[in-house]
């Protein structure tokens, strides 16, 4: 992909020489501002932004009491080390934040009160939970389901497997883990054997490799992120549930991707009964600023003795400013509600303008996180096709659309707007994903 070939873009781009090429692109675009659902380039180029900053920007690019919220208390005080001084935006946070606790009441779970734990990005809060489950029930195991992303860090890579590419030639990885597959209606053959399939392995795996009372948690996102956008049967977190008590494992969901709003629950484990030990959070939090958090019952998240964890950074008082005015706009704009509304309207739209084209698998998703998976039905399954995939990306990105893969091969489009888009901007998508889908191949 290339963008235009303004004297501007270009100047700047003759500067990326010392970026690391660790950092795969989808774009060589320089922007210069951000506003809503659209990005800006040096070269005065417009373009619907449907990734979010891989689903950050809930509240949209610049949002102006996100934007006020910031530069307030970065003229106050910046950084405020927790260990060191409390400062209010973190104090507000604490009380704010447990209130929308998955199963809670006015902050409370069965009566009792709920923590926070902060910290800087995704992966260092899955840290913190694993570290949290391990140290609260002295039992060494987690599980995983296969399709997860948890993060790059050593630890979290052992977590993830989503994609080789993630995890590949860093062995030995951190041992004690164990994945089981999700439960994919597409290729389980609907609901119920999907879910049956996850917990019969489980269950196997019980029975084989790892004795139940071993397992410290089960780690699980409530929706596959980036292990291609697959929505599980509602009856599977219940069912995980069950068998967590039955076994006195705790729960972690890692709503770091599909938390905020983004499915059109304030987090995606509410569209189930299911009550989770551990949510785990990030992204959506505070409008593209670093934090990141993990929410638990006080006795559990008290079993972290003084020191036993910690960062230099978490809990940033900008950062925490940043995150008030967006639980704010959330709120005050009716986001969550607008996400349901929204991803109603992009899913059947979505659906419509596929309907027909003999590589598109399925168009699933949840609110504003959807993903069109691309593969050929063959004998006994799905032959994935990632070039299809990237090559509606191509044809979106020259029509001004961004938009994201996934997939464990990558065969997923991945559509994440802002919760705060619009109705033409919608319809703009649509249309332009329709024309990019119909220049396919076949």
């Amino acid at each position: 992909m290339t963008v235009g070939s303004g004297i501007h873009n270009e100047v700047w781009l003759a500067r990326r020489a010392g970026i690391a090429p660790v950092w795969a692109r989808y774009t060589e675009l320089v922007v210069e501002r951000g506003e809503g659902s659209w990005i800006e380039t040096l070269d005065g180029e417009r373009y619907l932004d449907y990734t979010s900053g891989i689903g950050v920007t809930n509240t949209g690019h610049a949002h102006p009491r996100v934007v006020a919220a910031i530069a307030e208390q970065a003229a106050r005080i910046i950084h405020a080390q927790q260990n060191i001084l409390y400062h209010k935006p973190g104090l507000e946070l604490h009380e704010r934040l447990p209130l929308r606790c998955p199963g809670a009441t006015d902050g409370t779970l069965g009566g009792e009160a709920v923590g926070l734990f902060l910290s800087n990005s995704g992966a260092e809060a899955i840290e913190a939970a694993v570290k949290l489950a391990k140290i609260a029930t002295r039992r060494p195991v987690v599980v995983a389901f296969r399709g997860g992303f948890h993060g790059r860090t050593h630890g979290t890579m052992a977590l993830t497997s989503s994609a080789i590419k993630n995890r590949g030639h860093y062995e030995p990885l951190l041992g004690g883990v164990h994945f089981v597959p999700y439960p994919d209606p597409l290729r389980f053959g609907g609901p119920d054997a999907a879910v049956a399939a996850t917990m019969a392995a489980i269950e196997e795996l019980f029975a084989t490799l790892v004795y139940p009372d071993d397992v410290c948690a089960f780690l699980v996102e409530p929706i596959l992120g980036e292990g291609g956008y697959v929505v599980p049967p509602d009856t599977f977190l219940p069912e995980l549930r069950r068998l967590a008590d039955t076994h006195g494992i705790l729960l972690a969901v890692d709503e770091v991707q599909s938390g905020f709003g983004r499915t059109g629950r304030f987090f995606a484990t509410e569209w189930t009964d299911a009550v989770p030990d551990i949510v785990v959070m990030a992204k959506g939090i505070a409008s593209g600023l670093p934090l990141s958090g993990i929410m638990a019952r006080r006795s559990l998240l008290d079993r972290f003795p003084p020191a036993g964890h910690g960062g230099t950074y978490g809990g940033n008082a900008v950062a925490c400013a940043a995150a008030l005015a967006t639980l704010d706009v959330i709120e005050d704009e009716g986001l969550v509600e607008a996400a349901a509304r929204q991803g109603a309207r992009l899913l059947d739209g979505l659906r419509e303008a596929v309907a027909g084209h003999q590589s598109v698998a399925e168009v699933r998703g949840r609110g504003l996180m959807i993903g069109i998976e691309f593969a050929d039905r063959r004998e006994g399954g799905l032959k994935p096709r990632p070039d299809l995939a990237r090559a509606v990306l191509a044809a979106a990105f020259s029509r001004k659309l961004l938009l994201l893969t996934c997939g464990v091969y990558g065969q997923v489009v991945r559509v994440i707007p802002p919760l705060v888009t619009t109705d033409d901007e919608v319809d703009l998508a649509v249309r332009i994903i329709s024309e990019s889908v119909a220049a396919l191949p076949g």
